[in-house]
């Protein structure tokens, strides 16, 4: 890229000597042509003044360095002629290309065309400071090819920031360019501008402690031996304190700069590591603790009984404990799955016996099993976990109920009874008043919040898709208008974008499956056709065969799971099967090329193992699987969700998806098509959608979700009834409203950057 600029600079000093005039005869023509000279500053010059020594050329185009680095990032889509292309994208394409090939170029230039004399450099001080320039802009460079899943508005932000960051060196005023801009951009610029013990980085970690002690901790390493160290550890004790735990408890020489904050909750956290029987289930419980309401004794003494330990979880919740909030409500997630899972495996028994496990317990904890267990629970666990909250409730109104709970997820309650059908029961339970305030709350205030906190809208988008009562819709509806006018004259850019969202996404379900209005829907999203993958798109980087990834878990649910799996491929004529130690790759013989990769469900850990050694051999061939498939429960999903590239098309989730799940996928894969369940994902069902897809393949046929989804309900539909159910909770691409709301918002979002 940069390479054939410098090789004519000395050409090109010639030539400004010759075109250059005077000062004065400029002046002259300017006052004779009457005309406003046009100046371009020397940081936007994107040509070279003079040529550039061999030590520096080293930094712009030797092996390993900036060049390099841009042809790698261009010649990712198979052609390098200056452009990258992000496959579906558009936006990204130009946020890329600018950033990395185009504004990069220019700071190079920039660099080497700063006057020396300008910053009272001498050549050798003029040699360090563009070195570490250089250096800097070569290792932005390294931390995009190392993402995952880079996003397009960040890198355009970091070479925004690097660029102002260098200017403000050179100009000395580096301090006051930190105080104006403490973010994540100028923290990871500074680190190749600025030596560690340089007071303006020091002073950069120590507010970045203080506004974002969540990522700083993770940072501790680097300023450890600082005095401020301990104000960022305190910082993050109140915000994430499992991290602290985390030192606390390590053997690495971190755990001493814990251990000697004197910071009163950081030592309550360094208490609990050393004395507590069972620390990381008294971590929950750090605020009893720090105040002193309960000592390590009694907390041990809970953690020792599962029923007492979750009930005193949700006290927690019921209290509106923050301090830990995080860490309790992970722990109340994680333990109230033993009852979901009891209440599923229990499935075919009568219900004393098979909701025997929540017995005896009040509707406050009912309510939480079932919107912390919203991944897993079953359709008829859920049904009958609700009818007991009910009858439980003693006279209560749901109103009544959520007010109990602080309304801790009763956007995600009030979603799942829309999906489980039980809304109209829950809200019956209220005065005509309450149930009114409760919708009008439902929809308001999504627009709060950070700019990508978009749980609650997310649980307003699918919860529209699954209500059936027109009254009710319409009243949504309107209350979604209201809310957007309201943003709109405050200004609120956020709310305008959620709000337009959701009206859109109203309006378009009611013609869900009709081609042509998905196709209008889209358009008015600004999103690609939501209803269609073409085949061309899952081709891999050759262009020749469309790669395939399954994970799969080496608890019995997984090897029967893979099991099945593998009567998919038993015709011989149309497919081959090869198995090693670690993995079964799977090749068509017949129709387009299609290779299907499953690592083999060892016995766990050695599943996880599996894993990782199938993705290192796919990486070490340059193979990048556009469809990827979880099988299995969803305390496995986070393993899969780790491995998600920006090359997956289709991600097939066979547990439930959740927002959280939702955000994860788009963000590592931004074009994904997701299937997901509103329930846990079941053989029956997974398999034939899995054949429908790769029949198309193999076929060459672009992906039509609407008439795919269509054929495969009509082949359940003579199913028996418990199957024909859980094909129902399966939400295919063009219905999953939070997945397509997710893409719109961070594209409109992000239009104007």
């Amino acid at each position: 890229m940069f390479r054939t600029i410098f090789q004519h600079a000395a050409l090109f000093a010639l030539l400004m000597l010759w075109v250059c005039e005077p000062i004065a005869a400029q002046k002259r023509k300017k006052k004779d042509k009457e005309e406003e000279e046009v100046v371009i500053s020397i940081y936007d010059v994107d040509t070279l003044m003079n040529p550039i020594p061999l030590q520096r050329q080293l930094w712009h185009n030797g092996r390993g360095h900036i060049d390099e680095f841009q042809a790698r990032i261009d010649g990712a889509d198979g052609t390098v002629d200056g452009f990258v292309t992000i496959t579906e994208d558009s936006v990204f394409s130009r946020l890329f290309t600018q950033s990395l090939i185009r504004d990069i170029d220019q700071i190079q230039v920039m660099i080497e065309n700063l006057p020396a004399a300008d910053a009272g450099w001498d050549q050798r001080t003029e040699n360090n400071y563009k070195l570490r320039y250089l250096q800097a802009v070569d290792e932005l460079m390294k931390r995009y090819l190392s993402d995952p899943a880079p996003d397009g508005y960040f890198y355009r932000r970091s070479v925004t920031n690097l660029k102002e960051f260098i200017i403000a060196d050179y100009e000395g005023r580096t301090g006051a360019f930190i105080e104006q801009n403490v973010n994540v951009y100028t923290l990871n610029n500074s680190t190749r501008l600025l030596d560690a013990e340089h007071p303006d980085r020091q002073y950069l970690y120590r507010e970045m402690g203080r506004m974002e002690p969540a990522m700083m901790i993770d940072k501790l390493a680097e300023f450890a031996s600082y005095s401020y160290a301990c104000d960022v550890i305190a910082a993050a004790a109140r915000v994430v304190p499992n991290k602290v735990f985390n030192y606390a408890t390590s053997t690495s020489g971190l755990r001493y700069v814990v251990e000697n904050c004197p910071d009163p909750l950081v030592r309550a956290i360094v208490q609990i590591a050393r004395y507590s029987k069972s620390p990381l289930r008294a971590m929950p419980f750090l605020n009893d603790i720090y105040t002193g309401k309960k000592t390590i004794t009694q907390i041990d003494a809970i953690a020792a009984d599962e029923d007492l330990y979750y009930q005193n979880l949700v006290r927690l919740k019921l209290e509106n404990v923050s301090l830990g909030g995080d860490t309790y409500t992970d722990e109340l997630h994680y333990r109230g799955l033993r009852y979901v899972r009891e209440m599923n495996d229990l499935h075919n028994e009568k219900p004393p016996v098979r909701f025997k496990c929540i017995n005896g317990m009040p509707p406050e904890v009912l309510y939480f099993i079932m919107v912390y267990g919203q991944d897993e629970i079953y359709t008829s666990s859920f049904v009958g976990t609700f009818n007991r909250m009910m009858e439980r409730m003693e006279g209560k109104s749901g109103y009544d109920l959520l007010s109990t709970v602080h309304r801790d997820k009763f956007r995600t309650f009030l979603r799942m009874c829309a999906g489980y059908n039980t809304l109209s029961d829950f809200l019956g339970t209220m005065a005509p008043e309450q149930k009114t305030q409760l919708m009008k709350d439902f929809i308001a205030g999504l627009e709060q919040g950070k700019d990508d906190d978009l749980e609650g809208a997310v649980d307003v988008a699918d919860a529209f898709g699954s209500i059936r009562d027109e009254e009710l819709a319409d009243f949504l509806r309107n209350e979604v208008k209201y809310n957007y006018e309201q943003s709109y004259r405050k200004g609120s850019k956020k709310g305008v974008i959620v709000y337009g969202l959701l009206a859109t996404l109203f309006e378009g379900t009611r013609s869900s499956d009709n081609s042509e209005a998905v196709m209008a829907q889209s358009a008015r999203l600004k999103l690609p056709p939501i209803n269609l993958v073409p085949y061309n798109n899952l081709l891999s980087d050759t262009g020749q065969v469309v790669y395939e990834q399954f994970f799969f878990y080496g608890d019995e649910d997984g090897r029967a799971s893979y099991n099945s799996f593998l009567t998919n491929f038993k015709d011989k004529t149309k497919w081959a099967i090869e198995k090693t130690e670690f993995w079964t790759k799977i090749t068509s013989i017949s129709g387009k090329p299609v290779v299907v990769y499953a690592n083999m469900p060892l016995e766990e850990p050695e599943d996880e193992v599996a894993v990782a050694k199938l993705c290192e051999h796919l990486a070490a061939n340059n193979i990048h699987p556009t469809v990827l498939v979880h099988r299995g429960h969803s305390y496995h999903l986070p393993l899969t969700l780790d491995r998600i590239t920006k090359e997956n098309r289709i991600v097939i989730l066979g547990s439930c998806g959740g927002y959280h799940n939702l955000s994860t996928v788009l963000s590592k894969a931004p074009n994904a098509n997701i299937i997901s369940s509103k329930q846990t994902g079941a053989m029956s069902i997974n398999e034939p959608i899995i054949k429908a897809i790769n029949d198309q393949i193999s076929a060459g046929q672009d992906i039509n979700w609407i008439t795919t989804w269509q054929a495969l309900g009509g082949n359940f539909s003579t199913a028996s009834k418990p199957i024909k159910e859980m094909f129902d909770d399966y939400v295919p691409p063009h219905k999953n409203l939070g997945a397509i709301f997710i893409k719109a918002y961070r594209r409109l979002f992000n239009a104007d950057m």
